[in-house]
C-alpha cells in the first residue's frame, strides 16, 4: 500500500519560512518522480514544483521560482520543499505527489496534504 505522508505546515508571517517533508512508503521511491502542487480555497490545485528521479533535474511554477526549493533523498524516502520569503498568497493545503510513467499510463498518489498559513 503506497502512502505519501506530508508534514511541516503551520502558520508563519510574511517574510518567513517552512519546510514540508513527504515521506514515502509503499513504492520504489527512487523510481518516482516527486511534486509538490497546493490548492487555495475556492481555487483548483496548481503545480509548484517537481523532481526527477535522480534529482538531477527540477522545475518550479513561476510564482515560486527563486524562493522555494524542491528536494529529495532517496535513501531516506523522502522528498522536501523549503519554502522561503513566503507572502499571503502561498497559503494553501500542499500537496505530495509521486508519479512515474509505467506501461504507457502514469501512476501517481497523492498525499493527504498539510496546510500552510501565512499572515501578512
Amino acid at each position: 500500500q503506497v502512502q505519501l505522508v506530508e508534514s511541516g505546515g503551520g502558520l508563519v508571517q510574511a517574510g518567513g519560512s517552512l519546510r514540508l517533508s513527504c515521506a514515502a512508503s509503499g513504492l520504489t521511491f527512487s523510481s518516482y518522480a516527486m511534486g509538490w502542487f497546493r490548492q487555495a480555497p475556492g481555487k483548483e490545485r496548481e503545480f509548484v514544483a517537481t523532481i526527477m528521479w535522480s534529482g538531477d533535474s527540477t522545475y518550479y511554477a513561476d510564482s515560486v521560482k527563486g524562493r522555494f526549493t524542491i528536494s529529495r533523498d532517496n535513501a531516506k524516502n523522502t522528498a522536501y520543499l523549503q519554502m522561503n520569503s513566503l507572502k499571503p498568497e502561498d497559503t494553501a493545503v500542499y500537496y505530495c505527489n509521486a508519479r512515474r510513467l509505467q506501461v504507457g499510463v502514469w501512476q501517481d498518489y497523492w498525499g493527504q496534504g498539510t496546510q500552510v498559513t501565512v499572515s501578512s
